[in-house]
This record gives C-alpha cells, sequence and structure tokens, in this order.
C-alpha cells in the first residue's frame, strides 16, 4: 500500500494512504536511506509504502525516490543529517528584522541549502507593524540585497493579516515548507491562514529576544485554497552538511556568476590573486553579508556562529 507522510511526531509517522486511509506507521527494522545517514530517515513529504499489521498500524518498508528535500546538520550529532522536508514545490523562510532577530548568517545557510537541493525559496519578512525606524531602514536593505539575487521577498504581518491574501496566492495548489526561528510567527501566520486550527502561540523573551519552541513536531497540513503546507519546529541554527568546499560558490549565485572572472579555476575566493569574487566585494558588487556568510560556511566548525549578526 502506497501512502503520504504528512505528520512525523518522532516515533510515528501518520501516513495518508492513496485511497483516503490515515494509518499511524513505525519504521521497518534497521531503516536506513542511501548513503545518508540521518537522525529521521523518513520525512514529512516523503512517498512510501506500508505494510498493515494485526493492530490497525503499520511498517513503512520503503521510501520512493525523492525529487528534492531541505536538509541540516543534526543539531546534537554533527555527523548525522536531520532531513526536515522533502518533495517540496517551494520553500518559505520566515524571518523578522527584529522580535527575534533573524541573521543574515541563517539566512544564506538556509538557502545555499535549498540552492544545493533544488528547492525554490521566497523570504517572508513578518512582524512590520513592530518595526522601528531603523528595522524598517535594515528591513529595506535586506529586501533589496535578496531580491537583487533572485529571490523574491515579501513583507506581512500575521497579527493583523496584511500580507495574507498575498500569501494565499503564493501557496494555492503548491506543497511549501514553512520554516525559520521560533518565534517569527509561522504559527500566526497558519493559523490566520486556516481559521480554526488554532496552532499554539507563544510570546518573545523580551530579555534574550528570542523565541520559544511552539511546534513539537513536523506536519503537512491542507490549505482551504487547496496546496499544502509543511508547518515544522522552529530552527536556531542551521548547520549545512554533506556540501564539498568547491561547491559552495554554487549555491550563491551571485558569487558562482563572479567566480567564471577568477584567473583560477579552483579559487577558493578566500585569498587568491586574480580573485574576481574578492574583487566584487571591495567594488561592492557582491554583498559583505553574503561572502561572510560563504567564507562562514567554509570555516564550519561550530554552531555557536550561526546566530551573528552581520
Amino acid at each position: 500500500m502506497n501512502g503520504l507522510v504528512i505528520k512525523n511526531t518522532g516515533s510515528w509517522y501518520t501516513v495518508r494512504t492513496d485511497d483516503g486511509q490515515t494509518i499511524e506507521s513505525k519504521i521497518k527494522g534497521n531503516f536506513r536511506l542511501k548513503d545518508i545517514r540521518s537522525t529521521n530517515p523518513v520525512a514529512v513529504g516523503d512517498r512510501v509504502k506500508i505494510i498493515l499489521n494485526n493492530e490497525g498500524t503499520a511498517f513503512i518498508s520503503e521510501i520512493e525516490d525523492r525529487k528534492n528535500y531541505i536538509i541540516r546538520r543534526s543539531s546534537n550529532l554533527s555527523k548525522q543529517s536531520h532531513i526536515i522536508a522533502a518533495n517540496l514545490d517551494q520553500a518559505m523562510l520566515i524571518v523578522t528584522v527584529n522580535y527575534p532577530i533573524t541573521t543574515t548568517i541563517f539566512i544564506d545557510r538556509f538557502l545555499s541549502t535549498a540552492e544545493a537541493y533544488r528547492v525554490p525559496v521566497k523570504i517572508i519578512f513578518n512582524k512590520i507593524d513592530r518595526y522601528k525606524r531603523e528595522d524598517k531602514e535594515r528591513l529595506e536593505k535586506l529586501s533589496s540585497l535578496y531580491s537583487s539575487i533572485g529571490y523574491e521577498c515579501m513583507r506581512m504581518c500575521a497579527k493583523t493579516g496584511e500580507g495574507l491574501d498575498a500569501l494565499r496566492l503564493e501557496l494555492k495548489d503548491k506543497i511549501t515548507l514553512l520554516s525559520g526561528h521560533s518565534g517569527v510567527g509561522k504559527s500566526t501566520i497558519i493559523n490566520q491562514l486556516i481559521p480554526g486550527l488554532n496552532l499554539k502561540t507563544a510570546i518573545i523573551s523580551e530579555y534574550h529576544n528570542k523565541g520559544m519552541h511552539t511546534t513539537t513536531f513536523s506536519e503537512m497540513i491542507e490549505l482551504p485554497e487547496k496546496g499544502y503546507i509543511i508547518d515544522t519546529p522552529g530552527i536556531k541554527g542551521f548547520g549545512v552538511f554533506d556540501m564539498e568546499e568547491a561547491e559552495i560558490s554554487h549555491y550563491f549565485p551571485e558569487i558562482f556568476n563572479q567566480s567564471k572572472n577568477c584567473r583560477f579555476n579552483n579559487c577558493t575566493h578566500r585569498h587568491e590573486p586574480g580573485c574576481a569574487v574578492i574583487q566584487a566585494v571591495q567594488d561592492k558588487a557582491i554583498s559583505e553579508s553574503r561572502y561572510r556568510s560563504y567564507l562562514n560556511i567554509l570555516e564550519d566548525k561550530d554552531e555557536s556562529k550561526y546566530r551573528e549578526d552581520f
């Protein structure tokens, strides 16, 4: 029997079968993905085969090939990965300039991973009603930066509903991952999109200016206008996984475009003579924050720096 994984609570997976049943399932035996060491071998969005048992539950026996996925390094086991969601039409990264702060390091790590695994991303700037003058100035700079690279940027206030209609149009008929730090307003956005769902929300710590986890598991939720959103727990840091050093520049579109003009084919864009990327940074054709994010991934050693503010 075939189906779609719509919920993952850690030990159980909810599978919606092709004939409309909803069956709680577990992984059969010592299940491992091909060549990927993962803390969660099965992810929300996976197409799977299941075997029913006498208790009315099932075992997941096989995962169908994925068209794409979003993956990050496990926060507890650096040599293992955590697959956030699979088989996506797009991802929407929910960010806030403040309340809490979303750093460019975090944004760029998410974007580069999405580039690596062929997931289109839109950036949603939420909580625009709370921004002071300096926050609005930073919003304009960030929106201009990422739009110039090719990422569509939207603005909204989930609390008041501003920008919600535009978001609905972008979500229609698509499978979309919503991701971001805890406290950026994902649950409030979903509650606005789906009246009556009443996902739990939490206030931001005013002392630490960080969000508290409210979503504790990943779940695919059907939208009234057709399409699905995948809600996931908030992410503190985003450790990239399984990227070769020589590939990393490929996942920064503006760096990759400039790298064609470098003197050496194997230029790492750190110190080589005749590096077109370094020159472009000096000429402000490439953002310094993006270049720092690129270097940050090259020097990926510990998760404490993922929230540094550049």
